[in-house]
């Protein structure tokens, strides 16, 4: 009984550990290509792996398109990695998110699948991985920043303890003297609305007064502007694409007809693997409407869907 607690007690600490981790970065970065495959997007892992962050409440961007906060400080962010230890007969993958520094942060529970076929295999057994993140509460908590320095104060008073104790205080005197008659000159030389400052430097009296104009603060009133009338734009009519049951799946057809994208079903409601001219992809339903995702080469694009099943 004892041996349960501790365990309960060591697994509870432990968890709550990796939870406060996870809340110091901003954002995870999906790769487009994973290390442990040969190209970009295979069997359509970035894809759902950014498409599962994003549904566990994560900021999942993909590697090549990172924000200018996150170019300036890789350390918000932790990149997310499969590790991959397939068999000749089942298929093992975990997700390992890895900071700034190289370092493992965390690791899921390992997911597996016994499909045969690649995209559904890998689909099937990054999914059973991500139930780790069930139970973990994510929140962003930015770290908490060390308090402003107090503003330096520059003090002046004690210059003249600076000066060469030789200089005898009837010649500091004379000095001032000099300077106060030279200001009044500049002054008097000017008309009244020509003079900019007013001076008075004597030992016993100092003074300094600006008397250049200052712009005024008021600004002139905006020209009206007489609005325009809106024109409205009539939305773009979207193909209806109507559902057939194939084996695993729906095809979509066209009013010609004309098959234009199979579905294939996966253990997530309303989420499908597609296959296309366009190529491979990932469609599924986001507040009422069907969204078709794919890559055109290194470009990530998304589609709306018309469908009526």
């Amino acid at each position: 009984m004892k041996k349960l607690i501790f365990t309960i007690l060591l697994f509870g600490i432990c968890f709550g550990s990796v939870q406060a981790q996870l809340n110091d970065y901003k954002y995870i970065i999906v790769p487009k290509k994973f290390d442990a495959f040969k190209r970009e997007n295979q069997h359509l892992t970035s894809t759902l792996v950014k498409h599962l962050f994003t549904e566990k409440g994560y900021n999942a961007i993909y590697s090549g398109a990172l924000p200018e906060e996150l170019n300036n400080d890789r350390c918000l962010a932790l990149t997310a990695q499969i590790k991959d230890e397939s068999s000749m007969f089942m298929t093992k993958a975990s997700i390992v998110l890895i900071n700034c520094q190289s370092q493992e942060i965390y690791t899921t529970q390992q997911g597996t699948s016994k499909e045969k076929e690649y995209k559904m295999s890998y689909g099937e057994a990054i999914r059973n991985a991500f139930k780790s993140f069930d139970e973990i509460s994510y929140s962003y908590t930015p770290a908490t920043t060390e308090s402003a320095p107090k503003p330096i104060t520059v003090s002046f008073k004690e210059d003249v303890k600076q000066l060469p104790e030789d200089k005898a205080e009837n010649e500091i005197k004379e000095e001032v003297a000099e300077k106060a008659i030279v200001a009044e000159k500049v002054v008097e030389n000017k008309t009244p609305s020509e003079a900019v400052v007013r001076q008075e430097a004597t030992p016993e009296r100092q003074s300094y007064e600006n008397l250049e104009p200052k712009p005024s603060d008021k600004k002139k009133a905006a020209a009206a502007v007489t609005p325009v009338a809106a024109t409205k734009k009539t939305p773009e009519t979207k193909d209806i694409w109507y559902a057939q049951e194939i084996p695993n799946g729906f095809q979509l057809v066209d009013s010609s007809p004309k098959v234009r994208l199979k579905m294939y079903s996966t253990s997530m409601p309303n989420v499908y693997l597609s296959e296309n001219e366009k190529g491979n992809g990932l469609v599924y339903q986001k507040d009422g409407q069907w969204i078709l995702e794919y890559y055109d080469g290194a470009v990530l694009k998304t589609e709306k869907l018309n469908i009526k099943f």
